[in-house]
């Protein structure tokens, strides 16, 4: 049986290689991502977008038109998943490619993270916003780094060859960069904001 999972591809960085598609329920893309796909010979269950660049829609896609440009085509394709009731989505393509834009899809992951599980996947690492309580497994001797955005209080490791005990993080004053795992399970906890964790691959 399927998880309840969502592959969402967005127009960065496309990865040097797909994960098994055939363990996510559902297979999504922006309009920018789906030519990716399509030379892929990989049908989505759904491309939204406004379609500027497309003059070809076939049938069996559903294409959702999202024109309102307040709104980033990830935080409208984050709308549509909620939405249909997807919760947990592994996002790739978020990163590489324009900068802005993935400091601008680190921000919309910020806003969603009371509603949905985003697991960011790049050709580098993996990342994504800890709980207050995280622990990470299978990951010794993997690089792990600690992102304040902007800033994550009072946090506390277990298994970090550098290891913290209830240190505050400040984008612009300290970050904890290129850490590493020296045990096969990483424990984080933090009382106060927002903290990403990067596990290079």
């Amino acid at each position: 049986m399927k998880k309840d999972k969502v592959f969402l591809l967005l127009n960065g960085d496309k990865p040097n290689q797909l994960p098994n598609l055939d363990e996510y329920k559902l297979i999504c893309a922006t309009d920018g991502a789906y030519k990716y796909l399509e030379e892929n010979n990989i049908s989505p269950n759904f491309v939204s977008g406004d379609f500027d660049s497309l003059n070809i829609f076939p049938k069996e896609i559903d294409f959702i038109e999202t024109p309102n440009q307040d709104f980033t085509d990830f935080d409208k394709i984050l709308q549509i998943l909620f939405d249909k009731g997807f919760y947990h989505i592994d996002v790739y393509g978020a990163s590489g490619s324009e900068q802005d834009h993935f400091l601008g899809n680190l921000h919309t992951a910020v806003q969603w993270q009371h509603k949905l599980k985003l697991t960011f996947f790049d050709n580098h690492s993996m990342y994504y916003l800890a709980d207050k309580r995280t622990i990470i497994k299978n990951c010794k001797e993997k690089i792990v780094s600690l992102i304040p955005f902007p800033e994550a209080k009072q946090i506390t490791t277990q298994g970090l060859q550098y290891p913290l005990e209830k240190g505050n993080l400040t984008f612009g004053e300290r970050i904890g960069s290129r850490n590493k795992a020296i045990k096969n399970e990483v424990g984080i906890s933090f009382t106060q904001g927002n903290l990403f964790i990067f596990i290079n691959h």
